[in-house]
């Protein structure tokens, strides 16, 4: 056995959602007798974490602790049973699995709106954001999601933030002023299914509620494999 990233289910805090089993591709989760979340067998949890900004009670956590290595082949396989063949091509491949080797793609258009994007840069007065359709995005996102542009950014203005990496003193307090003094139409926010990205979610939460301004937050979740998990 080696250490490694897995999750953790509290027990006492899950509610028998689902949400968690609907969002984990790999099949590593079921609800059992009891209504609660399980894990089915820790060969198939790939320790990413795509469960955790679905749950709506906090009863998972990724944790390091020694546990068998996650085993692409037998998960493939108990999601084939389970799930169907269709479900396979969502399952993670793990380091240099699907998409390693593939030749070019196509180049497709930019939608980029305006520059600066980074939310640190960016000024609260600067006319382009005014009536406009706003997106908060976590870095990675436009990485992780090849068509990006055209079905998450596009008709939209950006800032781009790390919740993790970036100084984030301020963050509220700009964004709150970002959707203050724009009359915006409308505000999503693209993060991925790592737990720090959450923090990003609860900035652009505490901003609207410090700007005063009733505006609904769409949020997209997507997985390092690029697929939106949650929209």
């Amino acid at each position: 056995m080696a250490t490694r990233k897995i999750i953790e289910i509290d027990r006492d805090l899950c509610d028998g959602c689902g949400l968690c089993t609907s969002a984990c591709d790999e099949g590593a989760l079921e609800l059992d007798a009891e209504g609660k979340a399980v894990l089915v067998r820790e060969i198939y949890c790939d320790g990413m974490g795509v469960c955790l900004n679905v749950c709506p009670t906090g009863a998972l956590e990724v944790v390091e602790r020694e546990s068998p290595e996650y085993e692409v082949a037998a998960t493939r396989e108990h999601v084939l049973k389970t799930r169907g063949a269709e479900a396979l091509a969502r399952v993670h491949e793990g380091p240099g699995g699907a998409g390693a080797g593939q030749g070019p793609v196509s180049v497709a258009p930019s939608e980029l709106g305006q520059w600066p994007i980074q939310l640190h840069l960016v000024s609260p007065h600067a006319p382009y954001f005014r009536g406009a359709d706003l997106l908060v995005a976590a870095d990675c996102t436009a990485f992780a999601r090849g068509s990006f542009h055209s079905d998450v950014l596009k008709g939209r203005k950006l800032v781009v933030a790390c919740p993790k990496l970036d100084d984030t003193a301020g963050y509220v307090e700009k964004l709150a002023d970002i959707i203050r003094l724009n009359d915006l139409r409308s505000l999503r926010v693209a993060i991925m299914t790592v737990p720090c990205c959450g923090g990003l979610l609860r900035m652009v939460q505490q901003a609207v509620a410090q700007s005063g301004v009733e505006i609904d937050i769409d949020t997209v979740v997507i997985g390092p494999d690029g697929e939106v998990v949650v929209r």
